[in-house]
C-alpha cells in the first residue's frame, strides 16, 4: 500500500494522472501512522508535505490556512523558486481575508491580498483558485504538494465538497497537487453525498485488523529482534484477545514484555498483562471517548453492548430501549456525527471502537 501511494504520489509530481488515496477504518487500525509514513516518504522524495488534521467544529479554511502558509513560505525560500510561490502566497491572503463567515480563522498571512483572485466569497470557487495558484506554484519549482489530513470525516459536507471540487480542478489541469487522508468508514458516505464523482477521484483504501499470521508476525518479530522469545500458547492468546487490532496488539506486547521476569514470555505472563493492558485502555483510549457522550448517548451505546459487538439493526437497538427508531435516530445520528458509531448499511449501526462494547459492559455493569 505505501508502495503504491508513493507510485501515485510521484506521477502527479511529474503531471501524470493518478488518484489521490483515502484510507477508512475503525479505531486503532493504524490508519494514522500510515497517513504519517506516506507524508515521511513523500517529504524525503523532496515533496512539499502538509500535515492537517480536522478536529470538531474547526472550519476548513481555518485548517487550511495556517499550514499553507507555512509551505507557501517555505516554497517562496528555496533557491529556485519563482513568482509562483508569491502568487500563491497573495491568493492565500485574500482567501482568508474574504473568508469572515468563518470566525476561528487566526492567521496572518505575509502578502498582500491579490484583488480577484481567490476572493469571490464563494468557498468553492475560491479553493478552487488558491489550490490552483498553488498547484502552479509547485510546478514552477519541480515539485508537489501533499495534503495529509488525518479525521477528514470531521470536516462538514459542504466544506467537504469544496475540497474534493477544488482537487478535481488540480487533477483535471495535471498540476502537482494531491490529497492523502484518513477517516472512519462514514467518511465514504460522506464524500459520495459531497461530490457524485468523488468516487472517481480517489482511491478508497481500507485498513482493518491483521490476519492472524501478520497479527502474529507483529508480535514475534520485535521480541526476536530484541533476542528473546514468547511462547505460541502466549502469542495465540494475544491475537485472540486484541482480534488482530494494531493497536491492541502493541498494548498487550507491551505490558506482556513489562510483566515478564524472564524469557520466553509465557501464557501467564500474557494474562497478568490482559488486566494491566485493559485497566490502561479503559483509563485512556476508552474513556476519553466516553466522557464526550451524553447521558442519552451512553444509555444507547449500553443498549447496543448488550446485543454484543455488532453491527445491529437500528430497530432491535430501539425495541431493547422500549422506543420507537425514529425517537432515537437524533441519538444515531449524533453518535455518527462524533465519530463513536458508523452504518455499514442500510438500518445498521456498528461501533467505530473495536471492543467498545465490553468497555461500556465494564463503564456501566447495569443497562439502566
Amino acid at each position: 500500500m505505501l508502495e503504491r501511494a508513493a507510485i501515485a504520489l510521484d506521477r502527479i509530481a511529474g503531471g501524470r494522472p493518478a488518484r489521490s488515496f483515502i484510507l477508512y477504518g475503525l479505531r486503532g487500525t493504524g490508519k494514522t501512522v500510515l497517513l504519517g509514513q506516506i507524508r515521511q516518504d513523500a517529504e524525503r522524495r523532496g515533496l512539499q508535505a502538509v500535515r492537517l488534521e480536522a478536529p470538531e467544529g474547526r472550519s476548513l479554511p481555518a485548517l487550511l490556512a495556517p499550514s499553507l502558509r507555512a509551505m507557501l513560505l517555505k516554497l517562496d525560500r528555496m533557491e529556485s523558486a519563482k513568482a509562483g510561490a508569491q502568487k500563491a502566497l497573495r491568493a492565500l491572503a485574500s482567501f482568508a481575508k474574504l473568508k469572515l463567515s468563518f470566525h476561528d480563522i487566526e492567521v496572518t498571512i505575509d502578502a498582500e491580498p491579490e484583488k480577484g483572485l481567490a476572493d469571490s466569497g464563494d468557498l468553492e470557487l475560491d479553493l478552487t483558485e488558491l489550490f490552483t495558484t498553488i498547484g502552479e506554484a509547485a510546478r514552477e519549482r519541480g515539485t508537489a504538494v501533499v495534503l495529509a489530513v488525518d479525521e477528514l470525516q470531521y470536516v462538514k459536507e459542504a466544506e467537504l465538497a469544496a475540497l474534493i471540487s477544488a482537487l478535481h480542478a488540480v487533477a483535471q489541469a495535471q498540476l502537482p497537487m494531491a490529497m492523502v487522508a484518513a477517516g472512519l468508514p462514514q467518511l465514504l458516505g460522506r464524500m459520495g453525498r459531497a461530490k457524485s464523482y468523488a468516487e472517481r477521484l480517489f482511491e478508497y483504501v481500507q485498513v482493518g485488523a491483521l490476519d492472524p499470521g501478520a497479527a502474529r508476525n507483529a508480535l514475534v518479530i520485535p521480541i526476536e529482534r530484541e533476542g528473546e522469545e514468547i511462547e505460541k500458547a502466549a502469542v495465540d492468546a494475544i491475537v485472540h484477545q486484541t482480534q488482530g487490532y494494531p493497536y491492541f496488539l502493541q498494548e498487550w506486547g507491551k505490558h506482556a514484555w513489562d510483566l515478564a521476569f524472564c524469557s520466553p514470555i509465557t501464557l501467564q505472563d500474557v494474562a497478568n498483562a490482559t488486566v494491566t493492558a485493559v485497566a490502561e485502555l479503559d483509563s485512556s483510549f476508552f474513556r476519553v471517548r466516553y466522557d464526550r457522550l451524553t447521558p442519552a448517548e451512553k444509555r444507547y451505546m449500553r443498549a447496543m453492548a448488550e446485543l454484543g459487538p455488532g453491527p445491529h439493526r437500528s430497530g432491535d437497538i430501539a425495541e431493547l430501549l422500549g422506543k420507537q427508531v425514529t425517537q432515537l435516530a437524533p441519538i444515531r445520528n449524533s453518535l455518527i456525527k462524533k465519530g463513536m458509531l458508523h452504518s455499514p448499511a442500510h438500518g445498521d449501526t456498528a461501533f467505530t471502537v473495536p471492543m467498545f462494547d465490553s468497555f461500556m459492559k465494564r463503564i456501566m455493569p447495569e443497562r439502566g
